[in-house]
């Protein structure tokens, strides 16, 4: 399981980068970790680290955000924060994305965990008690 220690935004850029090639032949993400652990911020990160051409910011509110690469490959961005229930997952075509083929990043992904294809990387973010480090791990 991959760990790597972040203590700056900086940082992120050549761990996004890792952990892109690590799992080059992933297309589904599910980003674990507290309100503000930085689920978003490391998404912007791998999504530039994808060419993503387009601005990267949550879909918290639209549920999921439709990005394009310089290649036009489509990246999809869920935040599934405000979800009530899976059943809205499945009105937005949810299903339908994350078999797409496309590159997916899915916070919050508790909800839809029965949903996720096979092979989904699994990423938690924590932070540490002072708030100075954060802990990125895959698996």
């Amino acid at each position: 399981m991959p760990e790597y220690k972040c203590y700056s935004p900086e940082d992120l850029s050549p761990i996004a980068k890792n952990i892109i090639d690590t799992y080059a032949t992933t297309r589904v993400f599910a980003l674990n970790g507290n309100m503000g652990a930085g689920k978003t911020t490391l998404t912007k990160e791998l999504c530039n680290a994808l060419g993503v051409i387009d601005v990267v910011n949550s879909p918290t509110f639209a549920i999921v955000n439709e990005y394009l690469t310089k290649d036009t490959d489509n990246v999809y961005h869920f935040d599934c924060y405000r979800l009530k229930d899976i059943k809205e997952f499945y009105d937005i075509g949810g299903e339908d994305y994350l078999y797409s083929g496309c590159y997916c990043f899915v916070e919050w992904p508790q909800l839809i965990e029965s949903l996720l294809p096979d092979g989904t990387v699994i990423i938690n973010i924590s932070v540490s008690d002072d708030g100075t480090e954060r802990t990125i791990t895959t698996s």
